[in-house]
């Protein structure tokens, strides 16, 4: 074995370590950028939620007005 295979093997090595490293980075940021959106859904259904509480907050107490009205 000469040195010059040796140093091919350690390019290599170099090579696909640097490959693997950047492909596992891509892939994070693009589960990072996707949690990021399902979280802006979810803060969007929340507050949809909170209206929606205090609109049938609002809803029963017309009722009960409605009800003394009649009266």
């Amino acid at each position: 074995m000469d040195v010059s295979s040796i140093i091919v093997a350690a390019i290599a090595l170099v090579g696909t370590l640097a490959g693997s490293w950047a492909g596992v980075r891509q892939a994070n940021k693009l589960v990072n950028w996707r949690i990021d959106r399902l979280e802006e859904k979810v803060d969007a259904h929340n507050h949809l939620v909170e209206r929606m509480v205090a609109v049938e907050r609002d809803i029963e107490n017309i009722k009960g007005d409605l009800a003394n009205e009649t009266k």
